[in-house]
């Protein structure tokens, strides 16, 4: 692929990014804005800046980490995901192609002014000429800016100087007239004026010496033009009274004619113009990239990515942004499209925001910044936080309109996007996600190896529980009680109808108690824990279970699981009710023997019960010198990422104990047919249950399927406590 040529130095940086700022931000908006927010307007340009600002910084560590055309879009993609990505490089695209619009028609009052011309001709003529420019060549196009960036700039200090011994200090009077609701209202209108600022990043691949001139160029703009807003709107508030300047689209021309002779307002005026074709220039170089950045990754057509031969510059990528354009210009509403870019851009800053986090939290291996936001994370915070504050004073048209693109870029990813082969990357924001709920899984292993509190495991044998299975069930039980220091209650629980009183059922022996308690006895003699053992007579057997486990103060209650209970009714089990109502944890042991067990395979999923199935797993490898194996299964189109951070876990987790671990990771489309396929070496697989809802009763839980599925005895942990919250399973669900 033709690569861009480097040939943007600091002035030209700085132009562009001046130059998208200085335009309709103070030519057109301090009028509108005053009807809003009073004298207090000179304060919303100043928290505006303020709040661009954490962006800014963001930006600037970014695209010295990634200088490539692109801008918001590229790190919003990068960081968050090709779905977001999408959202915000269209949203973006079409945010700075509206502003552009919105600075050609901002121009034509103060062109009416001077001449008598069509408004709408001349803007179109005006489009096209700079779209020609930038068809051309970015050299010209920087060249360009850098002239109309330095006339405007003389103008304007011109402009202010001369008017500031005029200012009437009675104009600020009653200066927050409008409430803290209105000062809010006006900074959220005027934030696009400072959009501007990070549009160099979106032609960072054409920046020369990038680590410099990009923290440089957006910083020093940002700084400079916040502190030229608030002069300039100083001076106008305070030469223009408030009933003359109040929703003037020409308020610089009305603070000209009180400060300046005629020749002084045609000076302004002329800066005006030559300002709002800025804006226009720098809005078309780069909103252009974009496509061309959305193309190299799969999101858009491949043509917009194609760098003509002849002039070294993306054609037809500004060819489509110029059309849209100039269909703007012709046909739509602009101020209420410059409403609707503002308040994507607060959006799409609060993005941007995030964006950082997230490739900082990740900790990418190529992440590698040469400028590093001061303070991190507390200006990112206080972007993310300013923003969600603003939105709600923009008004309903422009948050509907932000809808209808994000609406709009959710049906391009669905029909176009998802349908590219190559699309198979996730953000940074997905890894971070995964390494923090992963910590929080290791957290939870470290506080339950840690818990010194009862280990006491009920081993309930029903009625019809087979003789032959008992000695599994308490060597499991043993395990665990050896290796955490508890006791065994082997229980017997028969069930008598209703209508037999239980007073009379208990003087009566009932068949198999007898030997139950004589096959106990001669356990107790040879277990290794303290071990107690009776029956239990009752009315509902799962009921007698969870009320006698409760009573005994019992941690676990430890179940004979078989093959056919993975066809559970509908409406559920007995031991899906147990786990519901107790507070232990809950282990089902599908016996297929003990014997010559070398090797225990735990299925960890980075969930809830992780730090249990450990403990399981771990106490009955010990039990036999055996090894833990710690399985999981991912897809075989699974990011390098989350290979990386699934394994990095993994790893984790078996740090956790002193027994031996090994780790495999089963590629499989299907996890369960994975995990099934890769214990079949296993001795006892050891694995996680949730109790059974409707869905898992229709559908079968993977869990059931794993253990039906496997020749190695089973458990099934169901740990205790209360379930994660359906925003931390769906979480959870998608990243992992």
């Amino acid at each position: 692929m033709k690569e861009l040529e480097r040939d943007l130095g600091l002035p030209a940086v700085l132009a562009i990014s001046i130059g998208a700022m200085v335009g309709s931000g103070i030519f057109i908006l301090p009028g509108l804005a005053l009807k809003m927010a009073g004298p207090a307007v000179i304060l919303a340009y100043l928290l505006a800046g303020l709040l661009v600002l954490p962006a800014a910084l963001s930006k600037s560590e970014m695209a010295t980490a990634m200088p490539e055309s692109g801008g918001t879009y590229l790190y919003i993609e990068r960081g968050m995901g090709p779905l977001l990505g999408t959202i915000a490089g269209v949203g973006t695209w079409f945010s700075l192609t509206f502003k552009g619009a919105l600075a050609l028609i901002g121009g034509a009052p103060y062109l009416v002014l001077l001449f008598d011309l069509p408004v709408k001709p001349v803007a179109l003529v005006a489009g096209f000429v700079l779209i020609v420019i930038n068809i051309v060549g970015v050299k010209q196009t920087g060249r360009l800016q850098v002239a109309i960036v330095v006339v405007m700039l003389g103008a304007l200090t011109w402009f202010a100087a001369g008017s500031a011994t005029a200012v009437n200090p009675a104009n600020y009077g009653n200066f927050f007239g409008s409430g803290i609701g209105g000062l809010l209202a006006a900074t959220g209108f005027v934030y696009v004026s400072f959009a501007g600022v990070t549009k160099v990043a979106s032609v960072a691949e054409e920046i020369e010496n990038p680590d410099r001139n990009i923290p440089l160029g957006i910083l020093g703009s940002l700084a400079f033009t916040t502190l030229l807003y608030v002069a300039l709107v100083i001076v106008m508030v305070g030469v223009v009274p408030a009933e003359d300047m109040l929703g003037s689209n020409i308020p610089m021309a009305l603070a000209a004619e009180e400060t300046l002779a005629s020749g002084g307002v045609i000076i302004v005026v002329i800066a005006a113009v030559i300002a709002l074709i800025s804006t226009a220039n720098a809005g078309i170089l780069s909103s252009s990239r974009y496509p061309l950045a959305m193309s190299r990754d799969s999101l858009a057509p491949p043509s917009f990515a194609e760098v003509s031969e002849r002039f070294g510059t993306p054609v037809q990528a500004i060819t489509i942004t110029g059309g849209i354009l100039l269909f703007m210009v012709a046909f739509v509403p602009i101020q209420e499209i410059a409403k609707l870019a503002s308040a994507f851009k607060i959006l799409v800053f609060v993005l941007i925001n995030v964006a950082l986090i997230a490739f900082r939290e990740a900790d990418l291996p190529g992440y590698e910044p040469s400028f590093h936001t001061p303070f991190y994370p507390i200006p990112q915070l206080f972007g993310i936080v300013g923003g969600i504050v603003l939105i709600p004073f923009m008004g309903v048209v422009p948050l509907a309109g932000a809808v209808v693109i994000v609406l709009g870029s959710l049906v391009w990813y669905s029909t176009y996007v998802r349908t590219q082969s190559d699309i198979e990357r996730e953000g940074a924001m997905t890894d971070a996600i995964r390494r923090q709920l992963g910590q929080e899984a290791i957290d939870e292993t470290e506080a339950v190896l840690a818990d010194e509190s009862s280990s006491d495991i009920l081993v309930a044998v029903r009625e019809n529980t087979p003789t032959e299975r008992e000695p599994t069930l308490l060597a499991v039980a043993e395990a665990i009680a050896t290796e955490r220091g508890g006791t065994i209650r082997a229980t017997r629980f028969d069930e008598v109808p209703d209508q037999v009183p239980l007073e009379t059922a208990r003087d009566r022996t009932i068949s198999g108690d007898d030997s139950f308690e004589k096959r106990m006895a001669a356990f107790e003699e040879t277990a290794e824990v303290p071990v107690e053992y009776g029956t239990a007579t009752s009315h509902d057997t799962k009921h007698a279970i969870v009320n006698h486990a409760d009573h005994h103060g019992m941690a676990g209650i430890l179940l004979e699981r078989r093959g056919e209970q993975h066809h559970a009714p509908l409406f559920g089990s007995d031991e899906g009710w147990i786990k519901r109502h107790t507070d232990c944890d809950v282990l089902e042991v599908e016996d297929r023997g003990l014997e010559n067990v070398s090797r225990v395979s735990l299925l960890t999923d980075y969930g809830r019960g992780d730090a249990t199935k450990l403990v399981v797993a771990a106490a009955i490898a010990d039990a036999h010198d055996a090894e833990v194996e710690l399985m999981t299964a991912l897809d075989p189109s699974a990011t390098e990422q989350k290979q990386r951070s699934t394994r990095d876990h993994l790893e984790e987790v078996g740090s956790r104990v002193s027994t031996p671990v090994s780790i495999e990771i089963v590629e499989a489309e299907n996890a369960p047919s994975g995990l099934i396929e890769g214990t079949q070496d296993s001795d006892v697989v050891v694995t996680g249950s949730e109790p059974r809802e409707l869905r898992g009763a229709i559908f079968g839980r993977p869990s059931d399927r794993i253990i039906a599925g496997t020749d190695a005895t089973g458990v099934l942990v169901t740990p205790n406590g209360e379930r994660p919250s359906f925003v931390r399973r769906f979480i959870g669900n998608r990243v992992f």
